[in-house]
């Protein structure tokens, strides 16, 4: 059995009838949290490895989870604004990471659920997405005898339905962590080579001058909190309004992680922004005027050479290591 290969210091070794398995979070993350009804069992993370790239779950068989979340591309859809489901129907939002979303505790860029599970059944069933159904859901898998022995080794019996389907995937994209940057081994007090450049890049970032840090926080580079940033100055996409109903809320999204961002361009709720040079720029020069823009978005006034240092931060945060690792990889 396959043993997830990061460096860990919180493990949670879990029994299987053939050896102990180790999941780990990366050092300096909490361990990773498991809900009381979905605990993490290593049947149910292998169960759903193979679920999160089946692709006859969805309606024409066309598209899995792993279509619009890549390994390569950090569990992104790097490239395109907005990904294609079904019969290549467009998608509402630009498609986010999916790593480290054990963490998270709202998810959609409008927060309208708070368990992963929910995240993933909206996803099988949605017309721009999967357009499944439960029924056409629990028939693919009833039809298939190996998922059933699968099956009853997760749960200890072969019943079927969408829930345990949700449950098995979301154990599964728990397991994807990320923490191996060079920036993570820079702070670990690994010796590797800091150009100038980059060492000015985390100053900056880490400043008052840039307030960046204040909203992306923490070990994941988020606070999990909706601001504007003032992309527009009419937005049709209501954001996290949506959820709340609070005209506070209108044009408000998500605060996204910036780990791995070099490799989940495009930028932003709609993937309007195509490079890092240009999400620097918005925010360099204060974003458009929207009445519920968040304070800290103001002009930086930073030169070209602090905006090149603050790039070559962000490149920093690349996890070679865990786009490559086989335990993520398409069983």
């Amino acid at each position: 059995m396959p043993i997830i290969l990061v460096s860990c210091k919180d493990n949670q070794t879990i029994d299987s009838d053939c050896e102990d398995i180790v999941y780990s979070s990366p050092i300096g993350f909490p361990e990773i949290p498991f809900p009381l009804d979905n605990p993490i069992k290593h049947e149910t993370v292998m169960l759903g490895q193979k679920l999160f790239y089946d692709k006859t779950l969805s309606k024409d068989g066309s598209v899995s989870c792993a279509s619009c979340h890549k390994q390569e591309d950090a569990f992104s859809d790097a490239g395109k604004s907005v990904s294609r489901g079904v019969a290549n129907e467009a998608g509402m939002r630009n498609s986010p990471t999916i790593v480290n979303s054990a963490y998270h505790n709202s998810f959609f860029y409008d927060g309208r659920v708070q368990q992963l599970e929910l995240q993933i059944k909206e996803a099988l069933l949605s017309p721009n997405e999967m357009y499944s159904s439960e029924a056409h859901v629990v028939a693919t898998i009833q039809s298939n005898n190996a998922y059933k022995a699968l099956f009853y080794k997760a749960f200890g019996n072969d019943s079927i339905d969408v829930l345990r389907v949700c449950k098995a995937i979301a154990c599964f994209t728990r397991t994807i962590v990320s923490g191996d940057s060079r920036y993570d081994l820079y702070k670990r007090g690994v010796n590797i080579n800091i150009t100038p450049i980059e060492k000015q890049g985390i100053e900056l970032f880490f400043s008052d001058k840039t307030q960046c840090a204040s909203c992306h926080s923490g070990f994941n580079f988020t606070d999990y909190k909706f601001y504007s940033t003032g992309l527009y100055t009419h937005y049709y996409d209501k954001g996290h309004y949506y959820t709340t109903k609070l005209e506070k809320d209108i044009g408000t999204f998500k605060t996204p992680s910036l780990r791995n961002i070099a490799l989940t361009l495009p930028y932003m709720h709609d993937g309007s922004v195509n490079s890092l040079s240009e999400l620097l720029q918005h925010y360099n020069h204060g974003g458009k005027g929207f009445i519920n823009k968040d304070k800290r978005i103001d002009s930086l006034h930073l030169s070209d050479t602090e905006l090149q240092a603050l790039e070559a931060f962000l490149l920093m945060l690349t996890d070679s290591s865990m786009i490559k690792n086989p335990a993520y990889s398409h069983p």
